[in-house]
């Protein structure tokens, strides 16, 4: 159970509920031992009343009313704390599940991108899920019926030796071959419970994926492969858990077994010391009731070990990434973004998944209020460069610099509060339009997100929706076109009004008119702002007051427009090239 050690911190937290529940346990258990005990003294009395020749059954009746009015109000008082118990101890338990669920999803938010590229989602979705959901169950029943047995063992076991030392030796002489059992079947049941959550995280990535490339799978008419590939996972799924099962079926029949064996003990041995007078008739009949009370408790046995089997191989998998520290870390400085000057100074950077090296010793100045172009064919580096402003990588060698402060000693909410960033491929959520733009500013009103709208020149389109704003989009926006996608994602970060805005070819999916209009509105929403835009295009880049030419991640070019077309070199023959492009 070393893996579950790690949530030994949330018993100490709901310790007072825990002891609780364990007293309440204590209680209810103490008050089930009425019935046996009244039953023995109803036999016994029975018993002498027969033996004595007495005609007058008021005596023996009276006692035998007294006895069954006890068994009733003994049997309502346990059920009672029985209830507490649960309500106390399984409460507890979703407490823990809430609490764990939010420490992984934390943990999940800073992780860097590059857990996220090793990563499928369909895998940490389940682990967050079904992982814990098993853990649940250690914190729950696992817990409860485990407390709910020791305290029964201690209790029944503890008056048994009292009343017949001997026989409550032979009744408890198959629990060894009881221990030696559960030890065995709980390991094979710890391997194939690893073997069967792996397996469910493969079908849930898988089912996520093909789910998220519906488009694809159609439009390449794969859809029967992709069935066969579901199939194949699925029939793994499920040959993993019809091993488990085949492990865990041994569990009830061998404590039946056993169980059953003790009452031939009791019975045997327990009816020869009758016979001989060491015991009551009363005795023997108690040790049958006691024995077939320790028979759930003992059956339970095996499902708790299934359980907290079960639960460790989950905390296994959920520890390997809570073990994980984010590459990205916060910084120690109070400081805060004013100006917004950013400065780039022999900046390099290596991809840690891939070992390709972006970007190669980049130095540059963009001063507040200025507005940066950033070009240059496919993979050179222009994405790579945003990112890093953003700290969703730190730079290999070198240092950026925003107002004379090293970007990683800011706090990271201080840093990324100040940027508005619209990724080359822009994410929306599947809740409304409105939702979607109020994202970048969550008090923003409607009047605000409408004009945010007609900046990014998407206020039309959206008007012509049935719904309106209040249209909901569907996973990943897939009910928009990809401009309408772009245009919102650009509303989106304009509405958060930050310091510093980067936008990352977020214009390729427009038509010119409607790019000029939104270059327009840009220019004029980022007088005070310090901006970057990377694109293809040189319409989008033309009119920044510094543009940079990269490639291979090396600055080849930089000047402004009209000092870049004076020179020949990769600009001047990418703009000739796309004014070709125009006239044809």
């Amino acid at each position: 159970m070393k893996e579950l050690q790690y949530l030994n911190k949330y018993l100490y937290t709901y310790r007072g509920k825990l002891l609780l529940g364990i007293l309440i346990t204590i209680i209810a258990r103490i008050f089930s031992l009425f019935t046996p005990r009244l039953v023995g003294n109803s036999m016994t009395a029975i018993e002498q009343y027969i033996s004595s020749g007495q005609s007058n059954t008021d005596e023996i009746q009276a006692v035998l009313l007294t006895n069954i009015a006890l068994i009733v109000a003994a049997s309502f008082i346990s059920g009672f704390f029985t209830f507490l118990m649960r309500q106390t101890i399984i409460n507890v338990s979703r407490y823990i599940e809430f609490d764990l669920k939010n420490e992984i999803y934390q943990h999940y938010q800073l992780l860097c991108s590059t857990f996220y590229k090793k990563n499928r989602t369909g895998d940490l979705m389940s682990r967050i899920s079904e992982d814990v959901s098993k853990v649940r169950m250690y914190f729950g029943p696992a817990i409860m019926y485990s407390i709910n047995t020791i305290a029964l063992f201690i209790i029944v076991i503890s008056y048994m030796v009292n009343i017949a030392p001997s026989l409550t030796f032979y009744t408890l002489l198959p629990l060894p071959i009881l221990s030696l059992t559960i030890y065995k079947l709980s390991r094979a049941i710890n391997i194939r419970s690893t073997k069967v959550q792996e397996t469910l995280a493969k079908l849930s990535s898988f089912s996520q994926e093909a789910f998220s490339g519906i488009a694809i799978i159609k439009s390449y008419n794969i859809a029967p492969r992709i069935e066969q590939n579901f199939a194949d996972l699925s029939e793994e799924s499920k040959n993993q858990n019809v091993a488990l099962a085949k492990i865990q079926a041994w569990f009830f029949p061998l404590m039946i077994l056993l169980i059953g064996f003790s009452n031939l003990l009791v019975i045997y041995v327990g009816g020869k010391q009758y016979i001989a007078g060491i015991i009551e008739i009363g005795v023997l009949a108690e040790f049958i009731i006691y024995v077939n009370m320790l028979t759930w408790p003992v059956a339970t046995v095996g499902w708790v070990t299934s359980i907290v089997q079960q639960a460790e191989a989950s905390q296994k998998r959920i520890n390997a990434f809570l073990g994980q520290e984010p590459s990205i870390m916060d910084g120690a400085s109070s400081a805060n973004i004013k100006e917004a000057k950013i400065v780039f100074d022999n900046v390099s950077f290596t991809y840690p998944d891939t070992g390709i090296k972006a970007l190669k010793e980049i130095s540059f100045t963009i001063n507040p209020g200025e507005t940066l172009g950033i070009i240059g064919k496919t993979g050179a580096g222009k994405t790579t460069l945003l990112e890093l402003i953003a700290r969703l990588y730190d730079p290999s060698s070198g240092k950026i610099f925003i107002d004379r402060e090293d970007i990683r000693n800011y706090p990271l909410k201080e840093l990324r509060d100040a940027m508005g960033y619209v990724p080359q491929n822009p994410f929306l959520f599947s809740e409304s339009i409105e939702e979607n733009i109020r994202f970048g500013n969550a008090d923003a009103s409607m009047k605000v997100i409408e004009q945010a709208a007609t900046e990014a020149a998407v206020a039309e389109n959206i008007a012509q929706f049935t719904h309106g704003y209040q249209t909901l989009l569907g996973e990943r926006g897939v009910t928009l076109s990809g401009g309408q996608i772009q245009r919102i994602s650009i509303a989106r970060a304009l509405i958060k009004d930050p310091k510093v805005l980067l936008f990352d070819d977020c214009l390729s999916a427009v038509d010119a008119d409607t790019e000029e209009q939104i270059l327009s509105s840009l220019n004029r929403v980022s007088e005070h702002k310090t901006s970057c835009i990377v694109s293809h295009r040189i319409s989008s880049v033309k009119q920044a007051d510094k543009i940079i030419v990269l490639e291979e991640g090396r600055i080849i070019q930089q000047g402004t427009h009209d000092e870049l077309v004076k020179l020949d070199g990769h600009y001047l023959k990418l703009v000739q090239k796309q004014q070709e492009q125009t006239v044809e």
